[in-house]
């Protein structure tokens, strides 16, 4: 936990923004994997973590506007777990330290928030997303838990993503934290690449490293010879001599703020003048996004300007002709980046999805945009200083697209098909670091990760 004041700062914040009624906050419980005595790492909810920051499974808590109270709802353990798991704070103690003074059982938080709706409070949740908080609320709120989702209250979730999109001091050193074990990960990547090995071996050495300080990974790993699918996960496949290797990954911290970085290199160690070329596309396309961020830019420009980067590129490979600026308007560049340049990354690494991807990363000034690539963008609007993003270019050549668009007629103007057949199996190029908005630009987090070709190159020769 942090600090009791960051907690009880939170809340009060959070009660100015929301004018009456009740709020809900429904921590998460333990998912069985196979059967109920075997379960999946417990996570708790991001936004229970941010407000009341107990990390245990099956708690509530409320805070009710109309009269100050503040409750977090949960049973002690029995004499029965102390045998299984051995002692553990009450949850009175955990409370205090949050700065909550009630507590009270699992079985009164149904009551409560049936009698606030008797006394004709409103009561305010957020989009749910796990099945068992679902069939929960809707016993307490008579709503079908298929509706549940359908009966959220706005202003409670707009108030969340405002306060929690702005990352504090103590926040940022979490996720410095959560970096320093996404860097060592990312170098026992590259260190155990080489020919002969599967990606399940070295996404397990990968792994290791962030077990072996106690926290999570905060996503599931994406290593893979395979890079021009997005979110492919490792298998048994045995890397070859010539191929390029995906790493996508990062860790959590304790307090689980995450990390997310991704990292492309050659299994051999040395890149083909070919896949340097590429390479080379794609890291001045997230240094040239990196330099353009700052407050009150667009980051649906900010995506633009990486789009025009690529495109100039493959122009000068010979795989795009014609007028770069028309070509990345009408969205020919989608064919080789066909998804957003980043997105917001904090307690959740798509920070806040949960809570809906249009009302994190868009406004009433920004709208989605229903073009091929541009439509996948997460965070487009603009940037404030405590903004923390991912900024993850990419060039990917995906046959099957490939063959759509050309069999199509898709943008014959700006792409050269004949030329494109010699890459047509060249895999995917993916480069991502995690940037914190500031008052006057931009900060790279975390220790550097080699991401130059010379860079990468040594750390896989081990010098």
């Amino acid at each position: 936990m942090f600090e009791t004041s960051v907690y009880v700062q939170r809340r009060e914040k959070l009660r100015r923004a929301v004018s009456k009624g009740i709020l809900i906050f429904p921590g998460n419980v333990e998912l069985p994997m196979n059967y109920p005595g075997n379960v999946l790492p417990f996570r708790q909810d991001s936004t229970f973590l941010y407000y009341f920051g107990i990390d245990r499974p099956g708690l509530n808590a409320v805070i009710d506007l109309d009269n100050g109270t503040e409750i977090v709802f949960g049973d002690d353990i029995t004499i029965d777990d102390v045998v299984w798991m051995g002692p553990q704070p009450s949850l009175a103690e955990l409370a205090e330290q949050v700065g909550v003074r009630e507590v009270r059982s699992s079985e009164a938080f149904v009551e409560y928030i049936r009698n606030a709706r008797a006394r004709k409070q409103e009561v305010h949740f957020l989009p749910q997303y796990q099945d068992g908080i679902k069939i929960r609320l809707a016993a307490a709120l008579n709503i079908p838990p298929e509706d549940i989702n359908q009966h959220i209250s706005e202003s409670f979730t707009r108030a969340v993503i405002a306060q929690r999109s702005i990352k504090q001091d103590e926040e940022i050193e979490e996720m410095e934290n959560a970096l320093a074990i996404t860097y060592e990960a990312h170098l026992a990547a590259m260190q155990h690449t080489r020919p002969g090995r599967s990606e399940h071996f070295v996404a397990g050495k990968v792994t290791g490293e962030v077990f072996k300080y106690g926290v999570l990974l905060s996503f599931p790993i994406i290593f893979t010879v395979r890079g021009e699918i997005l979110h492919n996960a490792p298998t048994a496949r045995v890397m070859q001599e010539g191929q390029l290797a995906l790493c996508d990954m990062g860790a959590e911290s304790h307090r689980h703020y995450a990390g997310d970085i991704t990292r492309t290199f050659p299994v051999n160690g040395t890149f083909t003048d070919v896949q340097k070329d590429v390479y080379n596309i794609v890291l001045r396309a997230q240094l040239t996004a990196i330099e353009a961020i700052k407050p009150g830019v667009k980051y649906r420009d900010v995506h633009l300007k990486a789009a025009k980067v690529i495109a100039e590129g493959l122009k000068d490979i010979g795989v795009m002709k014609g007028d770069i600026d028309a070509a990345v308007e009408a969205g020919a560049h989608a064919l080789f980046f066909p998804h957003g340049l980043g997105h917001m990354i904090g307690l959740d690494v798509h920070d806040m999805e949960g809570l809906g991807e249009d009302r994190v990363g868009y406004d009433e000034e920004v709208r989605r945009s229903d073009q091929f690539g541009l439509a996948y963008l997460r965070m487009a609007k603009r940037l404030e200083p405590g903004h923390v993003v991912t900024v993850e270019p990419g060039i990917y050549f995906i046959p099957a697209l490939i063959d759509q668009w050309r069999a199509e007629g898709k943008h014959t103007d700006f792409i050269d098909y004949n030329r494109l057949e010699a890459l047509r199996d060249f895999g995917g190029i993916r480069i991502e670091d995690n940037v914190l908005v500031t008052p006057d630009g931009a900060r790279v987090l975390g220790e550097p990760i080699a991401k130059t070709v010379d860079a990468i190159e040594e750390v896989m020769r081990g010098t």
